[in-house]
């Protein structure tokens, strides 16, 4: 997997051309790497402006095609003509960020779970969070800061010293627009006499 090819050195597009036409890699040794039971996969933002653009007018345009044309810019034809495929992704939904969210809370409640303590997000705080861990130009990288700075650092104090030290519950909520942390206390049972 190669992220971002295209910020790549030109000589790596050399190298890349002879790895897909011949499937072997010489070195100035005349020592080989075999490829031939390799699948590459590159993967690149040129193009992603440009078919992430609104339409002007009434009319619903596809931008699509302004995408590939980047592309082309971008990497010569010789790079081009040996590539398999090239797959377009379309920018998230509301459901798919969700559940980037979903993602996120659970590896939480796992690690809470590990301290007796129980997490509950209502629908408001997901959207909340899936709101602001998402951006159109960066995709879901920021979700992991957002529930960073949001939730778990409000909860270090009371897991370490606060009303969660011995267990309980968190619950998240959204008041006035704003992300709301609540830790309860887990009551404390007391042993038959």
């Amino acid at each position: 997997l190669l992220d971002e090819i295209e910020k790549a050195h030109p000589d790596v597009f050399n190298l890349l051309l002879q790895v897909m036409d011949r499937g072997v890699l010489t070195d100035t040794n005349g020592r080989e790497a075999n490829f031939r039971n390799v699948a590459l996969v590159l993967t690149t933002n040129a193009g992603a402006a440009q078919a992430s653009r609104r339409s002007m007018g009434f009319v619903e345009q596809d931008h699509s095609t302004d995408a590939m044309e980047a592309i082309r810019r971008q990497f010569s034809p010789e790079f081009r003509n040996r590539l398999d495929a090239i797959i377009q992704f379309q920018p998230l939904d509301n459901a798919t960020v969700l559940r980037v969210v979903d993602k996120f809370l659970i590896e939480l409640e796992t690690q809470l779970a590990d301290k007796q303590v129980t997490l509950v997000v209502d629908d408001a705080a997901r959207a909340w969070l899936g709101e602001r861990g998402f951006d159109p130009a960066m995709g879901a990288r920021p979700m992991s800061r957002i529930i960073q700075e949001h939730i778990k650092r409000r909860l270090a104090d009371e897991l370490l010293f606060g009303a969660l030290e011995s267990g309980g519950k968190v619950t998240v909520t959204v008041t006035d627009g704003e992300l709301v942390v609540q830790a309860e206390a887990q009551p404390l049972l007391l042993a038959p006499a």
